[in-house]
């Protein structure tokens, strides 16, 4: 009788280790393939196709950056780069769908797949492609040196030697200011640097090219004007996650679509009174 209890006992005890070896390896099985996907995910091998199955393209972008992606007076979210995405999304094939966030929180969700694709004056900087890939350059800006209309005596970068300007205080065309030697005259942004130009209370500010051009769209009785611009110029492209070259590609064409048809340029002068891709 003990010899037939011990060896029930043993066949037991195997069959308990045997499902508890079934059940680690499933469980191991399972994580592998959780890791598996995940890391395909990140990948984003068929982005395009998901995006064409699902009808939308999914975009971050920030909605508070005029005149780029900004909330009109019926609140709603429009812009340049924000019709240069609907424009894109159409060619696509897909309906554009905005998210919107901070500057800080595009790239991380981007990272995480919360967008499919960022539109938000994003510089194409060597650093970022690095991390990123950007889509071909949409548009190009440098920055510029803005006077009243009446004042004759700054015609250049060089001239702004002791003169006073009005900059925001963390800005980098602050540090292009004091770089040619101005006085600087902190201001909260800008549009009150252009209100002190247009009063003659200041006599110049360093500031973005398209930011000043939708100025003077938007108030051409103000007496403000470009004295000069500077040769070096920067190019923005639309974000995405490394590892999606279909989409990119795909995007692309629709840009190129759009400068060949006349869509581009027409967008490009609503907005700035002239071709912005150059």
């Amino acid at each position: 009788m003990k010899k037939i209890t011990w060896l029930l006992s043993i066949g037991f005890l195997a069959l308990v280790l045997a499902a508890c070896g079934t059940s680690e390896d499933e469980n191991q099985s399972a994580s592998e393939g959780e890791e598996s996907s995940e890391t395909e995910g990140n990948g984003d091998e068929n982005l395009l196709k998901e995006i064409q199955d699902n009808g939308e393209l999914v975009i971050g972008t920030e909605g508070t950056y005029r005149p780029y992606t900004f909330h009109d007076d019926n609140d709603e979210l429009t812009g340049f780069d924000v019709e240069i995405a609907r424009e894109v999304a159409e060619r696509l094939g897909v309906e554009a769908v905005f998210n919107e966030t901070k500057w800080d929180s595009m790239f991380a969700g981007l990272n995480a797949g919360r967008f499919d694709m960022v539109a938000n004056q994003v510089g194409i900087r060597e650093d970022r492609q690095e991390k990123y890939d950007f889509s071909n350059p949409y548009i190009q800006t440098s920055a510029v040196v803005v006077t009243n209309k009446d004042n004759d005596s700054i015609q250049s970068f060089e001239d702004l030697e002791g003169v006073n300007t009005a900059q925001s205080l963390t800005s980098n065309y602050r540090d292009i200011a004091e770089a040619n030697k101005a006085e600087i005259t902190g201001v909260e942004g800008f549009n009150e640097s252009m209100q002190m130009i247009a009063s003659n209370r200041i006599e110049a500010t360093v500031n973005d090219r398209l930011s000043v051009l939708d100025y003077m769209q938007q108030r051409p009785e103000a007496p403000v004007k470009i004295a000069a611009r500077a040769d070096e110029a920067s190019e923005s492209g639309l974000l995405f996650r490394k590892g999606n070259e279909e989409l990119v590609e795909a995007v692309n064409e629709a840009l190129k679509e759009m400068k060949e048809d006349g869509t581009y340029l027409e967008n490009s002068e609503k907005w700035f009174g002239e071709d912005v891709s150059k």
